[in-house]
């Protein structure tokens, strides 16, 4: 069993996820948005969307250096360990809980919001289900990992070894095998959630509108005639494209 979840179950989460995201670039791109519900309601949207993804950016954040960089790596730059949990484990907290209220606020949102709701597909549910159930898992491991539930535990020993084996073909799955129960379902909800990311609307965090930063202004003429708002310049002015 283990072998099938920490060693073969990875690779195919991988190949799920990266089939999937081509798949849906090429066959439906006009699917490819979040379906914005902000014409219905926009007062809960304006507090539970900022908590949720600026909540969630940390929590990627951390978890990528948590996975990536080796414990030793943070060792030698100086930050010890008990430093290194500290911060983790009070950012990590902080996070998590806007993530956490956030997430509930949308929810609420959608649930009780006529028109939001009635734009809600069971893929939509089936979605949210999965990503609550990843995001209180994971606030459980944060509380466990810092000994505050439970007995403490270093994931940097044996969740992290794990993970980096993965993209080196050579799975560490004693390393996993060793790892606390919740921590083993935090990262088995995990992969069932980057499995079913491309066929639901989280494939949106895939495109990042960088043109847009660097698109010309947009020039506004008003109807009316009025007073100008500067002197005009000589020759022609750039309108953009």
């Amino acid at each position: 069993m283990d072998v099938l979840l920490w060693g073969v179950l990875p690779y195919v989460t991988i190949a799920i996820l990266v089939g999937g995201t081509v798949w849906r670039y090429r066959y439906d791109q006009f699917g490819w948005t979040t379906r914005s519900s902000q014409l219905y309601e926009s007062r809960l949207l304006r507090i539970g969307s900022p908590l949720f993804h600026f909540g969630i950016l940390v929590v990627v954040v951390g978890h990528v250096i948590g996975l990536v960089i080796p414990q030793g790596w943070t060792s030698t730059v100086g930050l010890s360990e008990t430093a290194y949990h500290v911060q983790a484990v009070t950012l990590g907290t902080i996070a998590g809980i806007a993530t956490m209220v956030g997430v509930a606020i949308l929810i609420y949102r959608r649930r009780t919001t006529g028109p939001v709701f009635m734009a809600t597909t069971r893929n939509d549910k089936g979605m949210y289900v999965v990503l609550v159930a990843a995001i209180v898992v994971g606030l459980a491991t944060t509380l466990l990992g810092a000994g505050v539930v439970g007995e403490e535990h270093n994931y940097r020993e044996t969740v992290s070894p794990w993970f980096r084996s993965i993209f080196v073909f050579q799975p560490d799955i004693e390393a996993m095998s060793e790892a606390p129960f919740t921590f083993q379902l935090h990262t088995l909800i995990g992969m069932l959630l980057f499995a079913i990311w491309p066929f639901t609307r989280l494939v949106h965090a895939f495109t990042a509108p960088l043109p847009y930063l660097f698109r010309p202004y947009v020039v506004y003429r008003s109807r009316t005639p009025g007073p100008a708002t500067r002197a005009p310049r000589r020759g022609w002015e750039r309108v953009g494209s």
